[in-house]
């Protein structure tokens, strides 16, 4: 089968020929219809959890999907074979990924149906972004009120930050480029601050005197990048960064700082899938390509600057 990996951390990626894996115990074979890309996709591959968790080279890349159940395994399953379903394939080993053809889930693992009203496309762009925001939302314990500074708005993640945190009543403050403005406020942005063209903090602290009650920040890679950020919120507020930058940061005017981890589940995919079927919840495309254009895509998504999500039509 066709797929897009890595011959070894910190290489190109590029379309090559893998074997249709085949479903142990209790697993599901999905033919994969669409794959979204996320920054962990070229994360994982630059090596991210080398010596954390094991590895398979050549390391097909992606954790999204959606498509139909192609092959059931032996063993009980909830699954019948033309199910259309979608989930994230993050399991290890590491390099068992989504862009591909096909691809091997466990059946009781973050995976469940695609329901009525919701396209493989949309369902394919909600899982790592989609659990991700509302699991951030949590963490920031912002409520009716109270207000939120979402640093990389335009992206994946914060598209799906911005629209759920102000659906709750919190008054969101997007860090993103001009060009931006209008739509994130038609997601639910009350502010919108381009930095590139005014200063952040005179900007922030102009529409929230005192500070913001909590930081979401999905674009800093680098402690003082995060720390410049979280000093934005006010004193005994929080900051989560997502980028593994928050655990090494101490920060000042007793402002908190808290780390990130997934924690996916087929509970919470359904929660986000009513909310698109719904009209709550929209997952704005910047690109629909085909597989082979890959490379070319994760490259332009380590330059930074995502505006809404990059999928992979195969």
């Amino acid at each position: 089968m066709r797929a897009v990996a890595v011959k070894e951390f910190r290489a190109e990626p590029e379309l090559i020929q893998v074997p249709k894996p085949e479903p142990g115990e209790g697993e599901v074979v999905v033919k994969v219809e669409y794959a979204a890309l996320n920054p962990v996709d070229w994360q994982l591959a630059d090596g991210a959890l080398d010596g954390r968790a094991p590895h398979v080279f050549p390391l097909v890349m992606g954790v999204d999907y959606a498509g139909r159940v192609d092959v059931v395994g032996p063993g009980d399953n909830r699954f019948r074979v033309g199910d259309a379903v979608f989930g994230q394939a993050a399991r290890p080993p590491v390099g068992a990924g989504t862009y591909a053809e096909y691809v091997a889930v466990p059946q009781d693992g973050p995976i469940t149906y695609v329901p009525e009203g919701v396209d493989m496309r949309t369902a394919a762009m909600l899982p790592t972004a989609g659990m991700t925001a509302a699991q951030l939302l949590a963490v920031a314990g912002v409520s009716s009120g109270q207000s939120l500074l979402v640093v990389g708005a335009a992206g994946g993640v914060g598209c799906c930050l911005t629209q759920l945190a102000a659906a709750r009543g919190v008054r969101v403050v997007a860090v993103v480029r001009g060009d931006e403005e209008l739509r994130m406020r038609r997601l639910g942005a009350a502010v919108t601050v381009d930095p590139t063209s005014e200063d952040l903090t005179a900007a922030v602290l102009r529409a929230c005197p005192g500070g913001v009650d909590a930081v979401a920040d999905m674009a800093s890679a680098d402690p003082a990048s995060f720390a410049a950020h979280a000093k934005l919120a006010r004193p005994g507020g929080l900051a989560v960064g997502t980028r593994f930058a928050a655990g090494s940061v101490a920060l000042e005017g007793d402002v908190e700082a808290a780390g990130f981890q997934l924690h996916a589940s087929a509970t919470l995919l359904e929660a986000l899938a009513a909310a698109a079927a719904d009209g709550e919840l929209q997952t704005p495309v910047d690109a629909e390509l085909p597989l082979e254009k890959a490379p070319e895509a994760l490259a332009r998504n380590r330059a930074g600057g995502a505006r809404g999500k990059t999928v992979f039509a195969l």
